[in-house]
């Protein structure tokens, strides 16, 4: 059957999406485009905001419109979370977040039948075992990423996902290493390690297991691969981590440090597990330990009860962490959240303005990290080519354009940075050091 895959959200959502359509390939069956006529759609539904659910409706809506004949599948966030709402929406199967294989079986099943919808949603806070999928990335791309762990335990008060996602679960140790020595086979030249918060890796075994202890058995596996991180939760940065990880060479630097806001009243109320201090103390680590290290952040501004002051705080945090990237996000509501209970909603007008200020303190800081590598020559992994321009990512994740004759595509190379423009650092080819 010809089958095609949406999807919405995170990196591990998208992990997921590739596995479901790997495994749909091994079968036999071919994807298309979404845009395309099919048999079947999957829809991988995010619920992160209630701007998430909203894309996930209209996806599924302009679907059955365009194609009534075809059998939709929906799984993900939403549908674990509001399963009876997805349902409503002339779907054929609603799934969750959990048992992607029996998902795939019923996907199957239903283009063969075709008859009354399928609701099959577990309790996402009963599940133990970690479900192990095919690793890999779509064809053409030179990262792949690697699922290592799902599950939260934070309950941060802005957020639904940890009962979306259910109690930590990690892949074991031998199982990974399994995966990323396929990915290199491959012939990949980057895994991303995700999960839904992999800082946590191996806690629930109680046995002292550590992220850490899984980047060093990766690193040393794959040593030709270069290893990035998914999202850190900033406690996870200690002497011992940073004192072990500076030690990898195939380790990029590039730590995804999520903050959401810079003030500590504010931290309290999102029930954020670090104050302002232990931030810091974590950039600071990572400073001492590895050469400008690539420091990014999430933010969230307009917070139910953000006082003007309290922003203010939070701009002024931005400056002493000196971030390289942000990615600056409005407050959004999520039904069924301790924060959608909360007083002091702010309005829109008040949400843009300082996503606006934000994002203007972001790109400064942006731009003076990028100004720092002029002169200096970085490993670039070389993906795709643009108006006669290569682009590519170098170990921080520093996007990087060069112009190139030919085809680079999933080359490693040196080069020569000398310029930033448009946010990116431009440069020369160094061709005496290039690595096939």
């Amino acid at each position: 059957m010809r089958f095609a895959i949406y999807t919405l959200g995170c990196k591990v959502n998208q992990y997921e999406s590739q596995a479901m359509q790997s495994v749909l390939e091994g079968q036999g069956h071919c994807c298309v485009p979404f845009e395309e006529e099919a048999e079947l759609y999957i829809i991988n539904t995010c619920s992160v905001t209630a701007v998430s659910d909203k894309k996930s409706r209209q996806v599924i809506r302009r679907v059955r419109r365009q194609t009534p004949q075809a059998v939709i599948a929906v799984c993900g966030c939403y549908a674990q979370a509001e399963p009876e709402q997805v349902a409503a929406l002339d779907v054929d199967l609603v799934s969750g977040t959990g048992n992607r294989m029996d998902f795939l079986s019923l996907c199957h099943t239903e283009v063969q039948r075709r008859q009354q919808p399928i609701v099959r949603v577990d309790d996402a806070l009963h599940r133990y075992d970690f479900e192990v999928l095919p690793a890999g990335g779509l064809e053409g791309r030179t990262r792949a990423m690697l699922k290592v762990q799902d599950g939260c335990r934070n309950f941060c008060s802005y957020c639904i996902i940890p009962y979306t996602r259910g109690a930590l679960r990690s892949e074991p140790l031998e199982r990974a290493v399994e995966q990323a020595r396929e990915l290199e086979a491959k012939g990949f030249h980057e895994i991303v390690v995700t999960g839904i918060e992999i800082s946590s890796w191996g806690v629930e075994w109680k046995d002292g297991s550590s992220l850490i202890d899984l980047l060093e058995a990766l690193c040393s596996a794959v040593p030709s691969l270069r290893i990035r991180l998914g999202s850190l939760e900033p406690r996870t940065i200690t002497q011992e981590f940073c004192q072990r990880a500076s030690k990898l060479s195939n380790l990029c630097p590039h730590f995804h440090l999520s903050l959401q806001s810079g003030c500590d009243s504010v931290l309290k109320r999102m029930n954020r597990r670090y104050d302002t201090a232990r931030y810091l103390e974590s950039c600071r680590l990572l400073r001492e330990h590895f050469d400008r290290p690539s420091i990014t952040t999430d933010l969230i501004v307009g917070f139910p009860g953000e006082t003007e002051e309290e922003f203010l705080q939070t701009l002024s945090f931005l400056e002493q962490a000196d971030f390289a990237e942000m990615h600056i996000f409005p407050y959004s509501r999520r039904p069924g959240t301790v924060a959608d209970r909360m007083g002091g909603h702010l309005s829109n007008a008040v949400k843009e303005d300082r996503v606006h200020r934000a994002s203007a303190a972001a790109a400064a800081l942006a731009d003076r990290y990028l100004h720092s590598f002029i002169g200096n020559t970085l490993p670039v992994l070389l993906e795709e080519e643009k108006n006669g321009l290569w682009r590519g990512h170098a170990p921080n994740y520093v996007d990087v354009h060069v112009k190139a004759e030919g085809n680079w595509h999933n080359v490693l190379t040196e080069v020569c940075i000398s310029g930033v423009e448009a946010g990116h650092l431009i440069g020369q080819l160094n061709r005496d050091c290039l690595h096939n």
